[in-house]
């Protein structure tokens, strides 16, 4: 039987994890971060310019599935591009670059920590 831990380790032997200064540089390429924490925690506080699209519909974001009324989000609209996950410590986040990655995304990376490391990094939040 497995645990959440062992989800989430085993997402993160197969995806690539960053920090803060290589988000940064990404960013500045033009990759999208997606931030996939719950909509009440996204409003709470973000890394400035994250989009939040939750982990319980990211899947569905991609091709445009009707749980998520048939639309896809612009973030999630180049599987050749990369794309930045973060969530509040970089467990969820890891689990959605493995999901991307399994839907054929070339590379999905997470923020190592989450958004709690970046916060307590003394990284700008916005609110």
């Amino acid at each position: 039987m497995k645990t959440v831990q062992d989800l989430v380790a085993a997402a993160k032997g197969r995806i690539r994890e960053i920090d803060h200064a290589e988000l940064d540089a990404m960013r500045a390429k033009g990759a999208p971060l997606v931030d996939v924490r719950e909509p009440g925690e996204f409003a709470q506080g973000r890394i400035p310019g994250a989009v939040n699209i939750p982990r319980g519909v990211l899947e569905f974001e991609v091709d445009g599935h009707p749980a998520v009324n048939c639309a896809k989000d612009p973030a999630l609209s180049h599987r050749e591009l990369p794309v930045i996950l973060s969530c509040r410590s970089g467990a969820r986040s890891a689990l959605a670059a493995a999901a991307l990655k399994d839907l054929g995304f070339a590379e999905p990376v997470s923020l190592a920590g989450g958004f709690m490391g970046w916060a307590n990094a003394g990284q700008p939040v916005e609110r």
